[in-house]
């Protein structure tokens, strides 16, 4: 949900005209895990900071941690010279609650309140699809099957083949 100050016409101007400035964030970074490449929070930060400093808007994060719960927030805050502001919060389950895994967990919600409050999109994405589970989709893959059909068995790779100059 986002939250705001009594007033936000002067950041929403001050927003919009920042948001014609920035670009998308760059594809810095490679997660193994998954062999897709993710903007990471300095890339995001790189895309946005310089065009909201420029328009008058601060930002700032404040991350929490509720040992109870195993859970970290972080909620971040877009601040216009005006004063006004206007800002969200997210949360999200550490595995390890460690100092890396709460880290990774701030860093990781920080890049995704600042892509949302500032607009900031990465070169590409999925349409949604790693959330829902089904990976990268692409044009050429098959539709999932209904329940009650039986999923079609995986076309045969070709064999890799070398060749030299």
């Amino acid at each position: 949900m986002m939250n705001t100050s009594d007033q936000i016409n002067e950041i929403a101007a001050a927003l919009a005209k920042a948001q014609t400035q920035i670009e998308h964030a760059a594809k810095d970074r490679q997660n193994p895990a998954f062999r897709q490449s993710y903007a990471t929070l300095a890339a995001v930060d790189d895309a946005a900071r310089p065009h909201l400093a420029a328009n008058g808007i601060a930002v700032v994060s404040a991350p929490t941690y509720d040992d109870a719960r195993k859970v970290v927030s972080v909620e971040t805050r877009l601040i216009h010279s005006s004063g006004q502001w206007l800002g969200t919060s997210c949360s999200a389950p550490v595995a390890k609650a460690d100092a890396q895994g709460i880290g990774s967990a701030i860093t990781y919600l920080r890049r995704y309140t600042l892509s949302a409050l500032a607009g900031v999109a990465p070169g590409d994405d999925d349409d949604g699809n790693a959330a829902v589970g089904r990976g990268n989709q692409r044009d050429d893959r098959q539709p999932e099957p209904k329940r009650d059909e039986p999923k079609p068995k995986p076309a045969a790779r070709p064999t890799p083949t070398t060749t030299s100059v």
